[in-house]
């Protein structure tokens, strides 16, 4: 990986196809409803609402991974749970066959830079309970489990969980 940058306009469709192929390893673990919603979440326009930056990794050329990171105060669930009073990760994903590279810890630490950067103290994100590698990645970065903040969007026992990572801001 060479080079985290920005998203540009038009490749906000690759990237939107490269979520679902991603997250595409977790659809036989989960009911079929809950597979349709979560890839109607990760391809809706809720990457692209004013005080979203959407921010991709590149190796080589191609995109080998993504993120968008959610301003303080907006809707980053779709009404699912309050807004935060920091940014949140959302949507991460890593090509499947360039997994393994450091691409999600990139994508992350790239999140983190940006909001201390604006003087935020925390930095949240929000996990399907079924995600176990992401969870850990998560855990070993530091971030800690807010379970007041999880929710259950499908009604099907599966949770979304919440975690926050103490940033110290500059």
């Amino acid at each position: 990986m060479n080079n985290i940058r920005n998203a540009r306009k038009e490749e906000l469709r690759y990237i939107r196809e490269q979520r679902v192929r991603a997250y595409s390893e977790h659809e036989k673990a989960i009911p079929k409803e809950h597979w349709q919603a979560l890839k109607k979440a990760i391809t809706s326009n809720a990457d692209i609402q004013p005080g979203v930056e959407l921010i991709v990794a590149e190796s080589n050329g191609e995109i080998v991974g993504s993120v968008a990171l959610f301003q303080a105060n907006t809707d980053a669930y779709e009404g699912y749970v309050d807004k935060s009073d920091y940014p949140e990760i959302r949507v991460l994903a890593v090509a499947p066959d360039a997994r393994g590279e450091g691409v999600a810890s990139a994508l992350i630490d790239e999140c983190i830079t940006r909001s201390k950067e604006m003087g935020y103290n925390f930095i949240g994100l929000h996990t399907g309970s079924f995600m176990e590698s992401a969870i850990k990645l998560y855990q070993r970065k530091g971030f800690e489990r807010l379970p007041k903040d999880d929710f259950e969007p499908a009604n099907d026992g599966i949770i979304v969980k919440a975690f926050r990572l103490s940033i110290e801001a500059k």
